[in-house]
């Protein structure tokens, strides 16, 4: 039977399962990547384990998210990642070196490899033709353990890419019409599997960009052949070793056939606050910005960089625009520096940050009140970049860089032909940041600082759950909603029970407070609950306070998975009606245990008087951990 692209790994890779969307599958990891804000507490939980090392043929351990210290939090998580890296044979990309995806993609990911991070952004290697997929951290920690990465067979849709992009159109208008069409729950329990004549002129960078924010569609990842131009990159990139053709079957069937012609695109834009409210630039008009900010995992290529650097040579930033720009990784820098690119950047009147992932995770360059901050990211949630009032627009480097130096939103068509960029003959490769792991780190020490706090546990399941419905809210709500980034609480994602005082602290501050009181609380939530980011935080902190169940219309999928892996249940409306039935305040009684045995049971609402019925969803397995009071358990039962 002929196989498509993502058939052809997940098969080589297959331990349990059929290949049957919708049936639970387990597949053999090769790679992990965890980051400072998620791999804190994914090595604390590996250590819960207590294995002496790593099994995965590959771990690497990067510093990009918590990077500035206005505190000793991330510097004391920064030795913490480097000495428990040394202990269990792990790489350590030192803070500076770059962003996991873009670092990742130039030295480690490879075709054919399946990759689990601890980043929703994970999928941005799926550009270079690696099966690469994000989630929490602790199943990252149990992957790393060398148990199988479980999952929902997912649907294979096949994007057919026809033609070319068009002068000023770039990779990021790609997704950003897949985003306009699909929306960002569009693409749950999907695969994106690139093809089509039209893939022949995008290089592997601007493939990345397009799977990188395959995440805003809620895909469980995105992936491209491999073929010539991923050998090519390798090849300058000093990897071809790792080459490896990986192409469809001829024939091959997949579950859903999307076709885009390049040369009817045009540059675009996503308005706030949803990756998906987009629209052409020429439409949303010549609106005054404040702010530029161009980098991210999403766009801080050598190639993006160098196109930026083209388009500002010899010119001055807007005297009213903040023009920011985050190379993604030392070897981006060190080859703008090199070139001269980086002096015409700095001349026209950019702010150059550090290597790492700042503005786009609010860790710092928060713009004014008010503000309009264009950027070259991959996410433009309510308050994500520090300013609550802020209004964040997501585009290309070249209309950031137009934009930078109009002061308004620009078509960039407007300024006539566009700058030729081409890659280098050889990427620039010094590996000095990367501190490779002794053979032996069982004598090495563990340093912990006084704010890594122990792994709180999850609770065996309750025969009986009787509990109000502690917060009632609507569709799309994000990570960010429940727990949020940014400067004030990154540094405390090792610290629990610090952390969980800020959970849904935007929607209401006073929930922290009454669910401590409740003891026991339940969430309601509308479609889409939980998309955005990877972190596990926002399971953990509810389940810390209490939340035993999630019941919503939808859920993204890592963040319903981070719920099961902390012992808290997610239940799904059979009517989604309902939701309309219950409030915030409403004291619900579950049977777990019976409602377990089945897969829909009642639920009675005992404040309002009536009956309504939710499904669980859940695999024999999943039951299992559920019961156990998570996948931490779960696992330490397993190893024993």
């Amino acid at each position: 039977m002929p196989l498509n692209l993502a058939q052809k790994i997940i098969a080589e890779h297959l331990i349990q399962g059929r290949m049957i969307p919708g049936e639970e599958i387990a597949i053999k990891i090769d790679q992990t990547l965890t980051q400072d804000a998620t791999g804190t507490m994914a090595y604390l939980q590996f250590e819960a384990l207590g294995l002496p090392r790593v099994k995965v043929d590959l771990a690497v351990s990067y510093v990009d998210h918590n990077t500035l210290q206005i505190g000793f939090e991330n510097a004391d998580d920064h030795l913490f990642l480097q000495s428990v890296a040394a202990k269990y044979g792990v790489i350590f990309s030192r803070p500076g070196n770059g962003i996991c995806h873009q670092v990742h993609l130039e030295r480690f990911a490879a075709p054919g490899k399946t990759l689990l991070g601890s980043d929703s952004h994970t999928p941005t290697a799926g550009g270079i033709g690696s099966l690469a997929i994000g989630a929490g951290g602790l199943e990252v920690a149990v992957a790393m353990a060398g148990m199988p990465f479980y999952l929902c067979m997912p649907k294979i849709v096949r994007v057919n890419l026809y033609g070319r992009l068009g002068p000023w159109v770039s990779a990021k208008d790609v997704i950003l019409e897949l985003l306009r069409r699909l929306t960002v729950k569009g693409g749950v329990g999907k695969i994106f599997e690139y093809n089509g004549e039209g893939i022949r002129h995008l290089s592997v960078p601007e493939r990345a960009t397009i799977t990188n924010m395959g995440a805003e569609l809620g895909a469980t990842t995105s992936i491209f052949p491999s073929d010539d131009i991923t050998l090519d990159f390798l090849k300058r990139q000093g990897r071809e070793k790792d080459f490896r053709e990986l192409s469809p079957d001829e024939g091959a069937s997949y579950d859903e056939v999307i076709d885009l012609d390049l040369t009817t695109l045009e540059p675009l834009v996503a308005q706030p606050h949803m990756p998906d409210n987009v629209a052409p630039v020429r439409e949303v008009g010549p609106i005054k910005i404040h702010q530029v900010a161009i980098g991210s995992c999403t766009n801080s290529s050598y190639t993006d960089l160098m196109k930026v650097a083209a388009i500002l040579k010899g010119k001055r930033v807007h005297p009213e625009v903040s023009l920011v720009i985050a190379p993604g990784s030392r070897q981006v820098l060190h080859m703008l520096a090199q070139n001269g690119a980086l002096a015409d950047l700095i001349a026209a009147g950019a702010r150059i940050l550090e290597c790492a992932c700042g503005p786009c995770i609010g860790m710092g360059q928060a713009p004014p009140s008010g503000g309009v901050s264009l950027r070259t990211f991959n996410r433009n949630f309510q308050g994500r970049s520090g300013t609550p009032d802020a209004l964040v627009y997501l585009a290309s480097p070249e209309v950031a860089a137009a934009s930078a130096l109009t002061g308004r939103l620009t078509d960039p068509r407007e300024l006539g032909d566009p700058p030729s960029v081409s890659c280098p003959e050889a990427f620039y490769q010094n590996d000095n940041l990367f501190l490779f792991p002794p053979e032996d780190g069982s004598q090495v020490e563990i340093r912990r600082g006084p704010n890594i706090k122990p792994l709180p546990l999850g609770q065996p399941l309750e025969p009986v759950l009787t509990a109000p419905v502690l917060l009632k809210v609507g569709d799309n709500t994000t990570t960010d909603h429940i727990t949020p980034a940014g400067s004030k609480y990154l540094p405390l994602r090792s610290n629990i029970p610090a952390l969980a005082e800020y959970t849904f602290h935007s929607i209401d501050p006073t929930f922290a407070r009454r669910a401590k009181e409740a003891g026991r609380g339940i969430i309601l939530g509308g479609e889409n609950y939980g998309q955005g980011s990877s972190r596990e935080h926002a399971a953990f902190c509810p389940m810390y306070l209490g939340i035993r169940a999630v019941i919503a219309r939808s859920f993204a999928r890592i963040h319903r998975s981070n719920l099961i892996n902390f012992g808290v249940l997610p239940l799904t409306l059979v009517d989604p009606e309902d939701y309309h039935r219950i409030g915030q305040g409403d004291v619900l009684e579950l049977n777990l245990e019976e409602g377990l045995a089945q897969e829909a049971f009642w639920v009675k609402n005992l404040t309002r008087g009536f009956d309504f019925k939710v499904m669980h969803h859940l695999s024999p397995r999943q039951k299992e951990i559920i019961r156990a009071g998570g996948l931490l358990n779960y696992t330490k039962g397993q190893i024993n």
